[in-house]
């Protein structure tokens, strides 16, 4: 099949295009390497920006299907600019649907549950405490009433490695946390009895690449277990023992605070995660101890940092 995958040279995208190209596909990468200065990988690939509609239609004409990664991506990064995350979350999501009338499969985010108790279900009530929380729900809204065959994935929060040539991203709470054991030898965590459902990021593409093709539509959770903070950061301690672990009883600042079922892909699509949170740990130590990052304070790393470097700001 004719696979467009929109973002494919990102954190998410790397692994994904690997894994699509192994399942047979033809695939073709648009992306505008926001983070990245070159594109190595042996694969179709063709520089865009989502927002230049014209620009993209040729591909969207070729594409018999769309993975559409692309799109600013955390509640930071997202606030830096909020005309632009609308245009970039929002509007290029609108100018898809528009132009496009084959299979599209998009990732959202766990984050519009925000706060709530309870193990959430895709009909629970959305409840979203930032700006890219809201950009992913009015495009799920786009998706889901466009009248296209179109399939959702809430994403929870990712961590570990992707392939070989994607970046690590630093401003996920699973490898900043490991990082900060190994390299400075103690981790901070803020309050701590915060749920997060976690996801590596090699499993998005377990759950995207192999409905490629299928009939499959609709809207799923996709996680691989529901942690506190302060469990998962006993967790790294058992990877990097000798880390201090300092808890402030503190209003933390982040108020998301949220559990997810994945029931429903497990039933329905057969989604069962590869790899767990102790993985992306031992991943992300060893690319640390090995000095295989020389820097990982470079803003690259980050969304929000490489966005503000990118802006001016």
């Amino acid at each position: 099949m004719k696979v467009l995958i929109a973002g494919g040279a990102g954190y998410v995208g790397g692994w994904l295009t690997d894994e699509a190209v192994r399942a047979g596909h033809e695939v073709r990468v648009f992306d505008k390497l926001l983070y990245e200065d070159t594109y190595l990988k042996d694969v179709d690939f063709r520089f865009g920006d989502i927002l230049d509609l014209e620009g993209m239609k040729p591909h969207l004409k070729w594409a018999e299907c769309v993975v559409f990664l692309a799109g600013f991506v955390g509640d930071p990064a997202c606030a830096l600019n909020p005309d632009l995350t609308m245009q970039t979350n929002v509007k290029a999501v609108q100018n898809l649907v528009d132009n496009f009338g084959g299979q599209i499969i998009f990732p959202s985010t766990c984050s519009v549950y925000g706060a709530q108790e309870g193990e959430l279900v895709e009909s629970s009530p959305v409840n979203p405490l930032s700006l890219y929380a809201e950009s992913k729900i009015l495009a799920e809204k786009i998706l889901l009433e466009s009248q296209r065959q179109v399939l959702i994935f809430r994403l929870g929060t990712l961590f570990g490695l992707s392939d070989t040539y994607a970046r690590l991203r630093v401003d996920l709470v699973l490898n900043v946390l490991t990082i900060r054991a190994v390299l400075e030898g103690r981790m901070s965590v803020f309050g701590g009895r915060q749920y997060r459902p976690l996801l590596h990021v090699r499993d998005v593409a377990t759950a995207m690449v192999p409905q490629i093709g299928t009939s499959a539509e609709g809207l799923y959770n996709l996680h691989a277990v529901n942690t506190t903070i302060i469990d998962l950061a006993n967790e790294i301690k058992k990877e990097v023992p000798e880390a201090e672990l300092e808890i402030t009883e503190s209003t933390f600042q982040d108020a998301r605070n949220y559990m997810v079922s994945s029931k429903k892909v497990a039933d329905e699509l057969g989604f069962r995660p590869t790899l767990s949170p102790s993985h992306g740990i031992q991943e992300v130590a060893h690319v640390v101890r090995e000095r295989r990052i020389t820097d990982v304070n470079l803003p690259r790393f980050s969304n929000v940092a490489a966005l503000t470097r990118i802006m001016g700001r």
